[in-house]
């Protein structure tokens, strides 16, 4: 092709962008010199996803092409009308109008689509309603000075509790800043959450530590509380090159995570982080130092009436896209834990039982400890198979619980793998989780692995009765085998309000799962968990118990998730969980005692 063919060739190519798929005969009178023997040719252009490459072969020689009407040339001016001041306007002027109760069709200055004052100020409005209702049982115990069931001696009494709870959650954001392709400049976010919850029990001295409690018979609670989730400002630092990568800076209460699936501190806490971009986005960094605040004692929710704990979170890590391979994203990770509460008059929640210190051993004082994360974190795909994996390793040194004066050394570590494969709309899975136990309770060496503040989104998440419920050790010190929202049993006296033990048994998981998106806007999960106990001894140490078996049990869960308008506006979950107690189970909790299960309806509404 000479130079002539090929520059008419690719004014051609060019026309084609800009015209559509059935007007490709309105190009430059240049292309009439493409004639080859009255036949069609096929343009080489890139064309648009969907659209047949017949739609592109042009007609070059025919009659039609003669007559059709002529693209204008590039250079002819165009007329616009008068100049617009800015990009809202433009949308109004084609006739979309304001709608402040539909967040999808039209502007709404309560979603950020247009300015809420000035040129570059917009403020958002987020509302959630939580609704929860939930039975379920599991062991308890029967209360040291009375029961609800006269002529009884039983140690562990009747399990069946009911919780219902509703959750209003605001969060409202003020940003300014031209945020079409960059981050805002300025961002101030507050959002505050109220709670009304009731719970039921069959037992007395479980709710309160008041065997009566108002008159009534202390097994019936109902209590509100309102927290503050969040509360920073963001200052945008600087951008980094034409793709806007950025420095950014927030202090104040904030979500973080350190991992992608909750394993080891995922809350919203006091603090001050720095993050930012790099390279096009495929390098993300966070520095950050958190004060854990205290939460209240039966909602979860951040309250700002008590004074910080001294409990300090130090994080730095870094994240790469496409490492090892594209499609995988890697991250590694510090975390530093600095807990100094020794010394401190003893915590006891808002119902009456001690927090600090744990009463497992000595109630003595709470404990300082200085624990030192060190994990790396991968999520992505290779090909097919899609991998989520996380493990930590924790060193460190804490004050002894038994001998005043004596510190502890720390080694613990835990894996977490999540392995899957999407077929269409089915996508089994498999988990694994190890966290290390502690196998000599007396010998100076803390190897059971504890996290900050948990809440793992894995194996079935709080659909998994084992994840989901704060199941009580009984008889071992006033502490609960494992948390509400953990898989750890790191035998505290609560997630929120107690402090990391790392004298505790350890914990295997196995399982196999699947989501089914049965519609798209109804998916079906199931999962079915293995449980052991990595080491017995701290259980057999602390109960005066020989011979506990290490096998938990088979946790089996199924749940159902049904968004209607195929969006996060309405989402309503229903699920249910059951425990098959192991010889372990039962060696703790007897074989007779209640077979432990748990139902979950959830019902939030966003605006």
């Amino acid at each position: 092709m000479d130079f002539s063919r090929f520059s008419a060739f690719l004014t051609l190519a060019i026309s084609v962008l800009f015209v559509s798929g059935n007007n490709v005969a309105e190009v430059l009178p240049e292309v009439e010199k493409m004639c080859v023997d009255g036949e069609l040719e096929t343009a080489s252009v890139r064309r648009r996803p969907g659209v047949p490459v017949e739609k592109y072969r042009l007609p070059v020689c025919s009659e039609e092409l003669k007559d059709s009407k002529r693209v204008a040339p590039y250079e002819a001016p165009i007329n616009l009308g008068p100049p617009i001041p800015d990009r809202w306007r433009i949308v109004r002027a084609v006739g979309v109008e304001s709608n402040l109760w539909d967040p999808y069709n039209g502007q709404n200055v309560l979603k950020g689509d247009v300015p809420a004052f000035g040129k570059d100020w917009f403020y958002s409005v987020i509302a959630i309603s939580d609704t929860i209702a939930e039975p379920r049982r599991f062991p308890i115990p029967v209360g040291v000075s009375t029961t609800a069931r006269s002529d009884s001696l039983d140690t562990i009494g009747l399990g069946d509790t009911t919780i219902l709870a509703q959750t209003f959650i605001i969060e409202n954001v003020l940003y300014k800043g031209n945020t079409t392709f960059k981050p805002p400049d300025w961002e101030f976010r507050f959002t505050p959450a109220f709670q009304i919850n009731k719970v039921h029990a069959d037992e007395v001295m479980v709710l309160d530590i008041a065997p009566n409690d108002g008159g009534r018979d202390g097994r019936r609670r109902k209590d509100t509380f309102m927290g503050v989730q969040a509360l920073f400002i963001d200052k945008h630092l600087s951008n980094i090159g034409e793709r806007y990568d950025f420095d950014s800076i927030r202090v104040g209460i904030q979500p973080f995570s350190s991992d992608w699936r909750g394993f080891l501190f995922q809350d919203n806490q006091l603090g001050v982080r720095l993050f930012g971009t790099r390279d096009n986005n495929i390098y993300q960094y966070n520095l950050a130092w958190f004060r854990r605040l205290e939460k209240d004692t039966n909602s979860g929710l951040n309250d700002l009436t008590q004074a910080p704990r001294k409990d300090d979170v130090f994080v730095a890590n870094i994240y790469k896209q496409d490492f090892p391979v594209k499609g995988y994203f890697s991250q590694a990770t510090i975390l530093h834990n600095r807990n100094r509460e020794s010394g401190r008059s003893f915590e006891f929640d808002k119902n009456g039982f001690i927090q600090r210190p744990s009463s497992l051993l000595e109630e003595r004082s709470a404990r300082d400890y200085d624990i030192t994360y060190l994990g790396y974190n991968g999520d992505g795909h290779f090909d097919r198979l899609n991998i989520t994996t996380s493990w930590y390793l924790a060193l460190g040194e804490q004050d002894s619980s038994r001998l005043p004066g004596v510190e502890e050394e720390v080694m613990a570590w835990f894996t977490a793998t999540e392995l899957s494969v999407d077929f269409d709309w089915f996508r089994p899975k498999f988990s694994f989780l190890y966290a290390s136990g502690d196998d000599n309770t007396f010998d100076l060496k803390a190897k059971g692995f504890d996290a900050v503040f948990e809440n793992p989104q894995f194996a079935g998440a709080d659909t998994s009765f084992w994840i989901r419920q704060n199941v009580p050790f009984i008889g071992g010190g006033g502490v609960s085998l494992a948390g509400r929202n953990g898989v750890l049993p790191s035998l505290r006296p609560s997630k929120e309000q107690g402090q990391s033990n790392f004298i505790n048994p350890g914990i295997i998981l196995i399982g196999l799962g699947a989501d089914l998106d049965l519609l798209p806007e109804l998916r079906l999960s199931a999962n079915i968990n293995h449980l052991m106990f990595d080491e017995v001894q701290t259980l057999e140490r602390f109960r005066q118990q020989s011979d506990i078996d290490e096998v938990l049990g088979q946790d089996i869960s199924i749940s159902v998730i049904w968004r209607p308008f195929m969006s996060q506006n309405i989402v309503a979950r229903f699920s249910g969980a059951a425990l098959i107690p192991g010889d372990g189970f039962d060696d703790l909790f007897g074989e007779e005692s209640a077979k432990p299960y748990s139902v979950l309806f959830n019902l939030t509404l966003t605006y």
